[in-house]
């Protein structure tokens, strides 16, 4: 390496530090809240729940920034209310996969694994994200059955676009993972996204017709075929007819 390089590296570092005292509790903080910042792969939130009150006993401020509430908004009615409502099932077949494996595990096993998997949410914007749902155990009792729970949503819209929730359990401290777990099939998705009505128009839409067109094929008014392209694109949470395709076929929701 060019030793002035170096020379010229060192002056630059020197200029910025020369007047700075580190304090090492002060540096402590700022690397575990760096540690955090960097470790997610998008903005999250941390959270403690109470299983037996069925409580948020802790809601971190960083729910303002994912969902756009402020924590003492968000109760656990509330919550559940924000789940879409196609991911719900997914959701309760998650959570008892889990618990049926955190159950299977020796008593002294149980913190030493994070359990994970992804489901949407709806913010106060109306907009759905997708979360991704790290939970360890905080407290619980001799038969494994979790008191407190420590969770973390981080939004991974942006890395994630397909609808396939997945779900591992993520060994600790040397303990084995299991990556892509099948979950249990006790609650079944609330039905068909679309009405039969909405899926003739949709054919049509994706073969590049307008809406006069669909009308005249379908023997309806130009009013009704536009309603049911504003409902179909709400349903998709999509804005136009090219993000409506791209979903369609990478989702197979025909």
């Amino acid at each position: 390496m060019n030793e002035s390089f170096f020379t010229d590296v060192q002056r630059v570092w020197d200029d910025i530090t020369r007047e700075t005292i580190v304090q090492d509790k002060d540096f402590d903080l700022a690397v575990h809240k760096k540690l955090l910042d960097i470790f997610h792969v998008g903005d999250y939130y941390y959270y403690v729940f109470d299983m037996k009150n069925l409580e948020f006993k802790f809601l971190s401020p960083g729910v303002k920034n994912v969902l756009g509430y402020n924590p003492e908004q968000v109760t656990i009615p509330f919550f559940m209310s924000l789940i879409h409502p196609d991911d719900q099932s997914v959701f309760l077949n998650h959570e008892a996969t889990a618990i049926d494996f955190a159950k299977s595990l020796p008593n002294d096993k149980l913190p030493k694994y994070k359990m994970s998997y992804d489901y949407r949410l709806k913010t106060a914007s109306g907009k759905y994200i997708r979360i991704l749902q790290q939970v360890v155990s905080l407290n619980y009792d001799e038969n494994n059955n979790l008191l407190y729970t420590f969770g973390v949503h981080t939004d991974i819209s942006h890395l994630k676009k397909s609808n396939n929730s997945i779900l591992s359990f993520i060994g600790l401290d040397g303990e084995p993972s299991y990556i892509d777990v099948q979950p249990k099939e006790i609650y079944k998705a609330s039905g068909e996204l679309f009405t039969p009505r909405e899926k003739e128009v949709l054919l049509h839409i994706l073969k590049g017709e307008q809406s006069q067109e669909i009308a005249d094929k379908l023997f309806i008014s130009k009013h009704t075929v536009n309603t049911h392209r504003k409902n179909i694109l709400a349903k998709t949470d999509t804005r136009n007819i090219v993000e409506l395709a791209t979903k369609i076929v990478n989702e197979g929701l025909l």
